[in-house]
């Protein structure tokens, strides 16, 4: 773990994560720590059963813990969200880094650039022409912004990240390293024979607070925009194709790929690897099981497993019946055989 500057007592961490405590709330708690790893002067998680039920072998100084939970030994604070409570406690111990107000000598820039205040720029940052940036924006060593590129205020953006001209990031983002926003969606028309390049002319617009994690690739509209809303959170490995529209705060895992043209709603969950198909729609608070196909639209409300994907459970009953095909086909191929004897009998 990475040691921290900052040491609270417990009753200032649970005004901080809106709790209560049981216990010694003068206690001072000096990190932040797994359950397994946790030592006298740290706190951690206890949110599920497999936690609670080792409580009294856990060494922390205090656990964070459902308000509901039972436990009775050692320095507790209740919270109605445990997850989200140690969420808030992390990021007071580890607060994301802030701009240095810094540019670095090797940056390049086009014309008619504008910045904000406290900007911080990395070496061999390379900046076109009519860029605007927001104030207590950072851009790690490497980064390249196109023209016309606007990025909002106390965003982030990692090392060797690329932005293509024209594309708008809101306030409060985190770009992770390596990831290409703005790339040319994959556009081709066939003649005989030939693939014939279709010019991608529009561009990619992501919202505030949106975190876009390492190597990601969000294409261009062809025309028009790429949308993504407030709050998505992308995982690594990400494709997202021309013109899809991303809903507010929906979570698009590991590997998930997304064809053009395809409209996703809010609070919406992609897990890992779940590819789309062009041209459809899944609606508002909809989740997707890893590894599924999705080939057909998906209305409001639904849990969708599988490939193709299907009702999740459909899913289980078409997964629990493929376990028994092989046990099946021997119950049909005697079954055969004894109604062709059965036949062969009638005959004589």
């Amino acid at each position: 773990m990475i040691e921290s500057p900052i040491n609270l007592r417990l009753g200032q961490l649970a005004k901080l994560a809106n709790g209560k405590i049981k216990g010694d709330d003068q206690i001072v708690i000096c990190g932040v720590a797994p359950f397994d790893q946790a030592g006298p002067t740290d706190i951690a998680l206890a949110a599920e059963a497999k936690f609670l039920n080792r409580v009294e072998e856990c060494q922390a100084g205090a656990l964070i813990v459902p308000e509901a939970c039972q436990v009775k030994v050692g320095n507790l604070l209740l919270v109605q969200n445990p997850r989200a409570a140690f969420a808030k406690v992390m990021a007071h111990y580890y607060p994301a880094r802030q701009s240095q107000n810094s540019i670095s000598n090797t940056a390049s820039f086009g014309d008619d650039v504008s910045m904000g205040k406290r900007v911080e720029i990395g070496d061999f940052v390379s900046i076109g022409n009519h860029v605007k940036l927001g104030d207590r924006v950072i851009l790690g060593p490497g980064v390249v912004l196109g023209d016309h590129v606007v990025i909002g205020d106390d965003t982030t953006i990692a090392a060797n990240v690329v932005i293509g001209t024209h594309c708008r990031l809101g306030c409060r983002g985190l770009i992770q390293a390596g990831t290409v926003i703005g790339c040319d969606g994959f556009g081709f028309a066939q003649e005989e024979g030939r693939h014939l390049k279709i010019a991608q002319t529009g561009n990619v617009l992501i919202g505030d607070d949106v975190e876009i994690g390492a190597n990601n690739t969000i294409d261009r509209g062809t025309f028009g925009s790429t949308r993504i809303g407030n709050g998505v959170k992308t995982d690594n490995l990400v494709h997202i194709a021309h013109n899809v529209v991303v809903g507010d705060h929906t979570l698009l895992i590991a590997q998930v790929g997304i064809s053009g043209s395809v409209t996703i709603g809010k609070h919406t969950i992609l897990a890992g690897q779940v590819g789309v198909v062009p041209h459809i729609s899944i609606g508002d608070r909809v989740m997707v099981g890893p590894q599924s196909g999705v080939g057909k639209s998906i209305a409001d409300n639904q849990v969708f497993t599988g490939s193709p994907a299907m009702p999740h459970r459909l899913f289980l009953k078409v997964a629990h019946i493929l376990q028994r095909l092989p046990d099946l086909r021997k119950r049909i191929l005697r079954l055969e055989k004894k109604l062709k004897e059965i036949g062969e009998q009638k005959r004589r």
